[in-house]
């Protein structure tokens, strides 16, 4: 067995080869821009050959370039740090590092999803850019007319007679410049975002789990299709509390003696999941009674942050069950039923 460690950089990877005795065979420098060296170099190596990498932001093309040569994993970045520093007595994550821990048996992997989901994917994130870009520009545009004290009665200003109020205004060239720039912006937006949404029609199967979860108030097609290709496999998620780890929505908690503190929730985990889950629970809120009663009793002692952020971590709770059992979501049962007492707030002391 041979073992390679990659550790990837954005124009350069470097590479170690090790026997499984842990000898070392070879330590290079890869150029990103030349494919076909890659190809021959991975080609030429005696099999069987397990290649391992951190997961980057960056490993999709360099995956499936050499998954047809071997078998490749994805180290957890963070994991890898901690275990590196305790086992090998070193800080640096390079590429011998990660080919001892995998031949040790130490490596802690990330999950890879097949090629199919990961297309899904980032058909989906790139719709949610959208709607994220979107929203930006209408935030300036916005700031723009408080700039110049324009009030208007509108809730939504930028459909068909918030527009005709807004072609309406008189402004100085300048501002009516701007103003009009950021309206084209969000039409072309507006109209990317609708093609992209009918490419999401068309590749979404008539998946029964994905039905399930659009019972859930506040999910639809888009935001269920989306959670399911952001999960992947629920199996790998031993319970309702690490798929919420994994979607951003559990508080970061100290411990000190018989004391524990939960702080607030960082941005650590998969923000796809935790923004379409407090953009469900906006909705959740009015449609299931016992959802808004719960939201109303903690917006009152912690605020409107925290208590969305908590309907979204009990509508993550759902999708758990939901996925595991094939059962679907049960109205004005989600506070009593799917958690029982409720999970501890960002803010809250236990002790």
């Amino acid at each position: 067995m041979i073992h390679v460690g990659l550790d990837m950089h954005k124009k350069f990877s470097e590479v170690a080869i090790m026997k499984s005795d842990g000898k070392l065979l070879d330590r290079r420098r890869l150029i990103h821009a030349d494919k076909r060296g890659i190809h021959n170099y991975f080609s030429q190596l005696p099999t069987p050959v397990t290649v391992t990498m951190e997961s980057t932001r960056t490993w999709y093309w360099l995956y499936e370039l050499l998954e047809e040569y071997a078998e490749v994993k994805l180290a957890n970045p963070r994991k890898v740090r901690l275990i590196a520093e305790a086992k090998l007595k070193t800080d640096k994550i390079d590429a011998r590092t990660l080919a001892h821990l995998e031949r040790t048996g130490f490596l802690p992997e990330s999950y890879i999803p097949p090629r199919e989901i990961r297309d899904r994917r980032e058909l989906l994130r790139y719709r949610a850019s959208l709607v994220t870009i979107r929203t930006g520009v209408k935030n300036r545009a916005h700031a723009l007319l408080d700039k110049l004290g324009v009030i208007h009665p509108f809730s939504d200003l930028f459909r068909r007679a918030g527009r005709k109020f807004l072609a309406s205004l008189e402004l100085r060239p300048l501002y009516r410049r701007a103003l009009d720039g950021y309206l084209q912006l969000i039409t072309w937006l507006e109209d990317l975002e609708r093609e992209a949404t009918a490419e999401i029609t068309k590749t979404i199967k008539d998946n029964a789990d994905a039905k399930r979860l659009m019972t859930i108030p506040g999910v639809g097609v888009i935001t269920a299709n989306l959670l399911l290709s952001e999960i992947g496999d629920i199996d790998r998620f031993p319970s309702a509390k690490k798929l919420c780890s994994y979607g951003s929505l559990t508080p970061g908690t100290k411990q000190s003696s018989d004391h524990i503190w939960n702080g607030p929730i960082g941005r650590k985990g998969n923000l796809y999941i935790k923004c379409a889950m407090i953009e469900a629970a906006q909705h959740a809120t009015h449609m299931d009674p016992a959802v808004g009663a719960f939201y109303e009793k903690l917006r009152i002692s912690k605020g409107n942050a925290k208590a969305r952020v908590a309907v979204a971590r009990k509508l993550l709770t759902a999708v758990y069950y939901i996925l595991k059992r094939k059962e679907e979501y049960k109205a004005n049962s989600l506070c009593t039923i799917h958690l029982g007492k409720p999970a501890a707030l960002p803010g809250h002391r236990r002790g």
